[in-house]
């Protein structure tokens, strides 16, 4: 009876790990019963390190977070294949969004992944909103339930399976979850009529997976976050909802439940509200287990159900028995190669303002805004790389927030650059180099989130001052259009460089 009780904690917790091959302590939970596996860019996941996880455990749920867009696993050191949530809700055409989620489960399948933290169902209504942003299909609530619902069929159309996050909506909040506990000053009427649409679309639509926003929402519960509210998970998301597929906690290390109380403690209260999954992003040997060894405690102590713990590990075997029954779907995705889909999306979710072009290799300032800790720190622009294939000679600098502007020359059309001088023509670095030998260089400037940044808006003003031949990209939630061509790419991927860049240098 010990065994079984363990073996169902193990099954309810989905660890990350360091490291590019399974550690001896993963390999034995895996064995012992551990239910899931979270697979992060600092794993160098690939086909080989998935078999070796199957090996311990075939029937294991391995999970990544792989949205498209600003949050890839898989394409961070080029930037992803595909433009994100914001730019398929520009371009508003659900079957095109399909079509993307699809091969997002084709690149699944191709590895044996079972499950795609994705897509973020939350309606960004706060334009302030620090970590959802272009994660977002957008503010329209009708629009992230159709985009959601679309991007749910074409994951699990190829055999893997989806996850709609993060329940209740985290688009209305200026507090990322990743630092603080959110919270979200709705009424439940707001709820209904805007945050949970989309939910209920990824239900229609058959997702086999929901995850826990930690967001406190006084109108459902004033006291608990909604990953550890029943009120929340069992009695809106269960009761009302009527989702009875697997339900994930975000990361339990997050600040916004981590100052709370354990890790222990938090997978217990979680359970408790409805969880199924505790999925934790940092976990190690010893983390692992104190938060086995706690569930169990909680069992033994009448804190926590046996029958709920019971029901938890069903539901993830039930999502792994899902996955197990679909090697036929996958098979076909993965002969269903749609290789331009994201380039073609990327394309037509430009909005451009001006009419301006590069007719020469240009200086590229990026203004190093940091993105929130969803974001993997190496995941690029872009922008310079995707404009040097194009225009060979084209150098960059990156301003940090504080950091004056560099010299950015003279139009041309004023017959020759400055003396100040011109960052160091090697790419890198942020300090004046030598003089521009040629005068009136183009100058892009590379923003993220104006609309959300003052600082940002002001950088821009006064560099349109300076150049005002200045072309202006953003890749974000684009503030108003400032330079003598405005470019939004709605998004930070490779096909989002390359199709701003062939834009502005056709």
């Amino acid at each position: 009876m010990s065994r079984d009780l363990y073996r169902l904690a193990l099954a309810v917790l989905h660890p990350g790990f360091e490291g590019t091959s399974a550690p001896d302590w993963l390999r034995r939970a895996l064995g012992e019963g551990l239910g899931g596996v979270v697979l992060f860019a600092r794993n160098a996941i690939g086909a080989p390190l998935v078999k070796e996880l199957r090996a311990e455990n075939p029937g294991v749920v391995v999970a990544i977070d792989e949205e498209g867009g600003t949050v890839t696993r898989l394409e961070v050191g080029a930037g992803s294949s595909f433009p994100g949530n914001r730019a398929l809700g520009v371009v508003d055409d659900a079957g095109l969004t399909e079509r993307v989620g699809r091969q997002i489960g084709r690149m699944l399948a191709e590895l044996d992944i079972t499950l795609d933290y994705a897509p973020s169902a939350d309606v960004n209504a706060n334009p302030a909103n620090p970590v959802i942003g272009v994660r977002s299909f957008g503010p329209d609530p009708d629009l992230v339930a159709r985009h959601t619902a679309a991007f749910v069929r074409g994951v699990q159309g190829a055999g893997v399976a989806a996850c709609a996050k993060h329940f209740p909506g985290h688009g209305d909040t200026v507090t990322d979850s990743h630092l603080a506990l959110p919270t979200v000053h709705a009424s439940r009427e707001e709820l209904l009529a805007r945050d949970l649409p989309p939910f209920r679309a990824a239900i229609e639509a058959g997702v086999r997976s929901v995850m826990t926003g930690h967001l406190l929402v006084p109108a459902l519960d004033p006291d608990a976050p909604a990953t550890l509210s029943r009120a929340a998970l069992t009695e809106l998301l269960r009761g009302e909802l009527g989702f009875d597929g697997m339900i994930v906690t975000d990361a339990i290390e997050m600040r916004a439940v981590a100052a709370m109380a354990s890790p222990g403690e938090i997978a217990v209260r979680a359970l408790n509200a409805g969880a199924d999954a505790i999925c934790i992003g940092i976990a190690g040997e010893d983390g692992l287990r104190e938060i086995r060894d706690a569930v169990v405690a909680a069992v033994r102590d009448g804190v926590l159900p046996e029958e709920r713990l019971a029901e938890a590990a069903g539901r993830v075997r039930a999502l792994s028995d899902w996955y197990a029954a679909r090697p036929a779907d996958r098979e076909a995705a993965r002969a269903d190669v749609d290789p331009g889909v994201g380039l073609t999306a990327a394309r037509e979710a430009l909005t451009v303002t001006g009419t301006a072009r590069l007719d020469r290799a240009p200086l590229v300032v990026e203004v190093n805004t940091r993105l929130s800790q969803a974001v993997d720190p190496d995941t690029p622009t872009g922008i310079t790389a995707a404009l040097t294939t194009l225009l060979p000679g084209t150098t960059m600098v990156r301003l940090e927030r504080d950091a004056p502007l560099p010299d950015l020359g003279s139009p041309a059309s004023d017959g020759g650059g400055s003396d100040l001088g011109h960052p160091a023509q090697d790419g890198g670095g942020s300090g004046p180099g030598r003089p521009d030998p040629d005068g009136g260089r183009p100058v892009v400037l590379v923003v993220h989130d104006a609309a959300r940044h003052a600082w940002v808006r002001d950088v821009v003003d006064a560099a349109v001052a300076a150049r005002p031949d200045a072309i202006v990209v953003d890749t974000g939630v684009p503030g108003p259009p400032a330079g003598a061509t405005h470019v939004a790419t709605h998004g930070i991927s490779r096909v989002s460089a390359q199709a701003a860049a062939e834009r502005l240098a056709r």
